[in-house]
């Protein structure tokens, strides 16, 4: 029997960027409804092309195959603040299983911070040289704790590794829950909400552990 587990976190209304409102309610209304409003890049989500003007590619464009596949977890719970993830910290007996099209979640705990200054300001990161590996090595997806694959502070790095990533690798931030995954290798599906001409979008994400 397959496990699945969710790796997306809950859109509160303590979120930046993301606020829920009564719309109806059963007592004047009938029924319940809400008026959400969020950020394209807040909690769990997505990132397309246009983000960084790599293509003119919108989320509703990419193709939903590159949305589900295999995924490797990298366990990297000792880089800490602001540190840089490199190829490197892919295990060997990992690289000896990977091929071209498979996915990468690299599990750091961050998403323990989440609501936190330090969880924005320290986040670990994605080196250019990993971004540069994985456009080479026709990674699918990339999965991160943090709300950001590179420094959003520094407006130079993050538009340079997402430049570098967007060229081919589907980027998803935000994840949360990966230490319930019991394995190193799943099945990653990462839908996005489907906004025409979107720059990105919140996801619901969920590894399915299948692979031995």
């Amino acid at each position: 029997m397959n496990t699945i587990v969710d790796l997306t976190l809950n859109y509160t209304n303590a979120f930046t960027g993301f606020s829920k409102e009564v719309s109806r309610s059963i007592e004047k209304d009938g029924w319940n409804a809400s008026i959400l409003t969020f950020y394209s890049h807040c909690g769990t989500h997505m990132d397309a092309p246009i983000h960084f003007n790599v293509s003119n590619q919108t989320i509703d464009k990419i193709s939903v195959s590159d949305f589900v596949g295999k995924a490797w977890v990298i366990d990297v719970r000792e880089i800490g603040s602001k540190g840089l993830l490199h190829s490197n910290h892919i295990p060997k007996k990992i690289l000896e299983k990977f091929s071209k099209g498979d996915s990468l979640i690299f599990w750091t705990g961050w998403s323990q911070y989440v609501n936190t200054s330090k969880y924005r300001d320290e986040l670990p990161r994605i080196s250019e040289e990993l971004a540069l590996w994985c456009l080479e090595n026709k990674v699918k997806m990339i999965g991160v704790e943090p709300p950001s694959v590179a420094d959003v502070n520094n407006l130079k790095e993050v538009t340079k590794i997402h430049q570098i990533l967007l060229k081919g690798v589907v980027i998803i931030e935000g994840l949360t829950n990966i230490e319930a995954i019991q394995s190193n290798c799943v099945e990653l599906i990462a839908l996005p909400l489907k906004i025409a001409d979107g720059d990105g979008a919140p996801a619901r994400v969920i590894a399915i552990e299948k692979y031995k």
